[in-house]
């Protein structure tokens, strides 16, 4: 592939974007956990935790914990652990 030639603004934006995925990454949690407990069909629901397991792993978050999550695929679960993370990046 060809190099991309950015201009400083736009360099700039990328850089911000790469400052605060850790952010972006929890409140796009915030935002799944929320669809989850509104979700009204199992396909829905699936759709979000496999949405919910990449947003993790993306987040760097524990494999350990990640499996703990998914195998209870519990919406309490996943937004008491949501608090936690949410205090730790304050």
């Amino acid at each position: 592939m060809a190099k991309q030639d950015y201009t400083n603004h736009q360099k700039k934006i990328i850089a911000r974007y790469y400052e605060n995925l850790d952010a972006i990454s929890l409140t796009k949690l915030q935002e799944l956990t929320t669809e989850l407990y509104l979700a009204q069909t199992e396909a829905q629901a699936n759709r979000l935790w496999q949405r919910v397991e990449k947003a993790m792993v993306k987040m760097k978050i524990a494999p350990e914990l990640v499996r703990h999550i998914m195998a209870s695929r519990d919406a309490k679960v996943l937004a008491a652990n949501l608090q936690d993370w949410l205090k730790q990046s304050k």
